[in-house]
């Protein structure tokens, strides 16, 4: 007997329990499906002693991360959205719960950073563009607070890696195989730029971006450190972006190129991860290694760039192996630690204001953030702008191929609010409405506007189906729906049709006069 997918996700919730659902990978056999959490997002924890990437679905690139005792914490790059630099938490690896934003202040579109500790304070090396330069804020406490960000004049390299010398000397390990150091606190650099490392090269057949070596991470072990780079470019083809090494028994050098590089690579479209690089070893509970990098799901570029998680072997040569193959299977957790709750619910009551964990604006201005409170289970937005493209919407991070998403939607004469799914300023869809008309938004433009016979209040839903987005709305607050007739394929709405290595976020938006009120905000995994 064969089941649909909805019956088969009916059978897998029995009980209440969200269990892994199987589904037909290529050639028939079965391949068990994600687990199922909170709003029945996919997570990575089958929950039999196994996982399946990505560990973080959704758009959470470029990762860093710390292990700090028993305790992982991880951050990713956050471009334009804040509060920014989201910090997560984890003592196994593969469950990840948020712990909350490290950047307030809007400082630039935040590229690679590298969360680290050293003598006991917390820092964040910040690479930003527009301005282009180097930030760094530091904490006491991973909670924060966390400082405001020093401008350390870094202006032609991103992707800062921290390392401590055999001397005690700190530096930051940058892009192009160069570095620069630091002064003791951290907080400033000392001395110029060198260049000290020349990345190994990957044949000149291969289908790549670009040469682009970035994302330098240094890891000490045996007496040996290991310089793990990104090389091939960071999107583009599928079989572009990869992992090399490099080791030397000190942090001034000579660099010996791994002799296996590259150690991990997407060599076909057809595999289930591409673009796959940006990695960092860490060491697991129980003593053995893994890495953490990122990469595009097969056929969903809209979804961002995913972190991975890929067994490490060491071998008897001092060198190291990534294991887990195209990690299209599930495969072994780490040993050791124990599991905390992961993700976080993206349905929201508005009983409390999540404002750099479930919410975030895009591209805000330095008060953005008094447009918004929450009273009587009711977000009030303040509008701003005419349409998304000039508002700084308020968006989420969601890591599904299929979901929908609603809320009930109450306009304050003069103004305009709607539904969306947002890459950037130029390139989003969705629908809004005034008192008297719907605006459809398509491509980034105003595509129509019929006449909206709800008034200035009413449900919305949209859903994204594999990328195919309708939209329904519903007088009586959900009782019944009817179908706007407007339908959209978003497939083409990410990086490699507009740049800025970004996702298609859903999310909402108020424009024009007052204040916009929200409630009862509902998200569904599909």
């Amino acid at each position: 007997m064969t089941l649909s997918r909805r019956d088969a996700m009916a059978a897998a919730t029995l009980g209440g329990m969200a269990l892994a659902v199987p589904c037909l990978a290529t050639g028939g056999q079965a391949t068990p499906d994600w687990r199922r959490g909170k709003d029945n997002q996919r997570i990575a924890d089958l929950g039999d002693g196994r996982f399946r990437n990505p560990v973080m679905a959704g758009d959470h690139p470029d990762p860093t991360i710390l292990k700090d005792g028993d305790d992982y914490y991880m951050t990713f790059s956050t471009f334009d959205a804040y509060p920014g630099l989201l910090i997560w938490h984890s003592r196994d690896l593969v469950n990840w719960q948020p712990v909350g934003p490290a950047l307030t202040r809007p400082i630039g579109s935040v590229w690679a950073p590298e969360l680290c500790k050293h003598d006991g304070r917390y820092f964040l090396y910040i690479p930003t563009k527009n301005p282009t330069t180097n930030w760094v804020i530091h904490a006491d406490r991973i909670e924060g607070p966390w400082s405001d960000p020093i401008d350390l004049k870094l202006p032609h390299h991103i992707d800062p890696g921290h390392a401590v010398g055999e001397d005690g000397s700190r530096w930051l390990f940058l892009s192009g195989g160069d570095r620069i150091r630091l002064r003791a606190d951290g907080l400033a650099t000392v001395g110029n730029v060198e260049h000290v490392y020349d990345p190994w090269r990957y044949p000149d057949t291969w289908d790549v971006e670009g040469f682009s070596p970035e994302g330098p991470k240094i890891t000490r072990r045996g007496g040996w450190f290991y310089l793990i780079t990104a090389v091939g470019g960071t999107a583009g083809p599928p079989t572009g972006h990869m992992v090399i090494a490099a080791r030397s028994r000190s942090i001034h050098g000579p660099w010996e190129h791994h002799p296996a590089n590259p150690l991990v690579r997407t060599v076909s479209s057809a595999e289930q991860w591409w673009s796959r690089g940006h990695a960092t070893l860490v060491e697991a509970p129980d003593g053995q290694w893994w890495s953490v990098y990122h990469g595009y799901e097969k056929d969903y570029w809209t979804l961002g760039r995913q972190t991975l998680l890929d067994p490490v072997a060491w071998t008897a040569d001092g060198w190291f192996r990534m294991t887990g193959g195209d990690l299209s299977q599930p495969m072994p957790k780490p040993g050791g630690g124990r599991a905390v709750s992961h993700g976080m619910a993206l349905s929201d009551d508005f009983s409390t204001l999540a404002l750099g964990t479930r919410w975030n604006f895009f591209k805000p201005r330095p008060d953005e953030a008094t447009r918004l409170r929450v009273a009587g289970k009711t977000l009030h937005l303040r509008g701003a702008g005419t349409a998304p493209r000039d508002g700084s919407p308020l968006l989420l991070v969601a890591g599904d191929r299929r979901y929908r998403f609603e809320c009930r939607i109450t306009l304050p004469p003069g103004g305009v609010a709607g539904l969306l799914l947002f890459y950037d300023q130029q390139l989003y869809c969705g629908l809004g409405f005034d008192g008297e008309r719907f605006v459809t938004h398509q491509y980034g433009q105003e595509r129509g506007r019929p006449a909206n016979p709800y008034g200035r209040s009413l449900r919305m839903r949209v859903t994204n189906d594999g990328h195919i987005v309708s939209y329904h709305l519903s007088g009586d607050d959900g009782a019944t729906w009817k179908r706007f007739d407007r339908g959209m394929e978003v497939s083409g709405y990410h990086h490699n049709v507009r740049g800025g290595f970004l996702m298609l976020r859903p999310g909402l938006y108020a424009a024009g006069e007052g204040e916009t009120q929200f409630s009862d905000f509902r998200y569904t995994a599909l």
